[in-house]
Order: C-alpha cells, then sequence, then structure tokens
C-alpha cells in the first residue's frame, strides 16, 4: 500500500462514518495526491543514512551522530558519551526488549525517568531523512516523558528504520495500533525567545545524542 492509497483510504472511511458523500472530496484529494514529488523537496544524492546524519548535525539543530555496526555495540558508544560529556550519573534506560538484553557492563540505572534525570536512552522508531527527525509512540514499554526529562537524551535508530519523507513513515506505520501519542523529534530542545538568543533545555533535553545501528537484515 502506499502513501496515496492509505490516505485516500482515510478520507474515504472518514467521509462515510460521517454521512458525507465521498465522490467530491476524493476527487480533491486525488488531484493533490496525483504527483506527490512537486509538494515536496527532491533529496541530496546519497544513502539515507547519511542525509538523516547530515540533517541532524546542522548548527541549527544541534544534534549528535555516531554510527555502530551492531546493536550490541550500543553500550560502548553510551559509554564514549558519558566519558566524553562528564557524566556517570544513574541512566535510565527504556525498558526495549532489544536494550534490555544488551551487556551494560556495569552501567548504573535508575529504577523510572525522574524529572531531574541527568540521561536516558530511548530507541526511535524510525528516523526520516528529510529533515533529520526522530519518530516515537508512546506504549507500555516507552514512556513519552524519556523523550522529554533527561538533560541528554541518547537514541537509538536503526539504519533500516530511516525513510526519506514524512509519508514514508505515514505508510510504514500504517499496520500499527494507532498510539495514545506521537512524538516528533528534531534535535535538542531549544528557545529563542529571550533576546533572539539560542538556549538550550528550554523545554526538554539540551543534548540530543543519536546511535545508528548501520547492520541491514
Amino acid at each position: 500500500m502506499t502513501s496515496r492509497d492509505l490516505i485516500l483510504g482515510k478520507v474515504r472511511r472518514a467521509l462515510h462514518r460521517d454521512g458525507v458523500e465521498p465522490g467530491p472530496v476524493t476527487a480533491i484529494a486525488e488531484s493533490l495526491l496525483s504527483e506527490p514529488e512537486l509538494g515536496r523537496p527532491p533529496l541530496p544524492e546519497g544513502d539515507l543514512r547519511s542525509l538523516f546524519a547530515s540533517r541532524v548535525t546542522l548548527p541549527q539543530i544541534g544534534g549528535t551522530v555516531c554510527v555502530v555496526e551492531d546493536l550490541r555495540d550500543v553500550p560502548a558508544a553510551v559509554r564514549i558519551y558519558l566519558e566524553e560529556h562528564g557524566t556517570e550519573s544513574p541512566v535510565a534506560l527504556q525498558p526495549d526488549p532489544d536494550l534490555m538484553q544488551l551487556d551494560w557492563g556495569g552501567l548504573a540505572f535508575t529504577s523510572g525517568i525522574s524529572p531531574d534525570q541527568t540521561v536516558a536512552i530511548q530507541k526511535a522508531l524510525w528516523g526520516i531523512a528529510e529533515t533529520g527527525t526522530l519518530i516515537f509512540h508512546s506504549a507500555p514499554n516507552c514512556a513519552t516523558l524519556f523523550s522529554f526529562l533527561p538533560l541528554h537524551h541518547i537514541v537509538v535508530l536503526e539504519a533500516k528504520h530511516i525513510v526519506a519523507y514524512l509519508e514514508d513513515y505515514a505508510v510504514a506505520a500504517g499496520h500499527m495500533a494507532v498510539p495514545r501519542n506521537a512524538n516528533l523529534i528534531t534535535g535538542p530542545s531549544g528557545t529563542t525567545d529571550i533576546e533572539g538568543s539560542l538556549a538550550r533545555g528550554a523545554h526538554g533535553p539540551g543534548f540530543l545524542h543519536i546511535i545508528i545501528v548501520d547492520k541491514r537484515d
């Protein structure tokens, strides 16, 4: 199923539910979706992993990226990041099965996540190469606060789950149950409300570090 089919299907179902004749509205939607490439910018040449990383590390976004070959290499990458930033505080680890089964080598973890959390590790469902955006769905093993409370937000992202455009995420998530909320995050938190100067960590993490797992099935 393409993003076009997915969007049109949702339009038809919504109109049918509300008792509205779908014909005219569907025709308008068809015309808008007939040439989707006209409504989005072309991406530069190169693989999606490299494009995603280049977006995240733009100065105006301010994230950092490292690449590892396998999920088992993530703990070592986390330890390097903690050493570089001089923090050894207990870390909040999302109870994701892929993260929980890793060998963390004695790294101390908190029992949950708190408002003064220094570091949290979370796994993203997708990344969008066009904008360097991460996508998280709330779930019993993915509390929304992991994306907002820590000073340092460390995110694990599998390269095979990096898509080109937002519409591609809509297609990829089409088979999933609708989450209570979905968070789309681009870079660390920042604001220029005060005298036009960029301040990091105003409404969320002040640092965003993404560990891309390059292994492909």
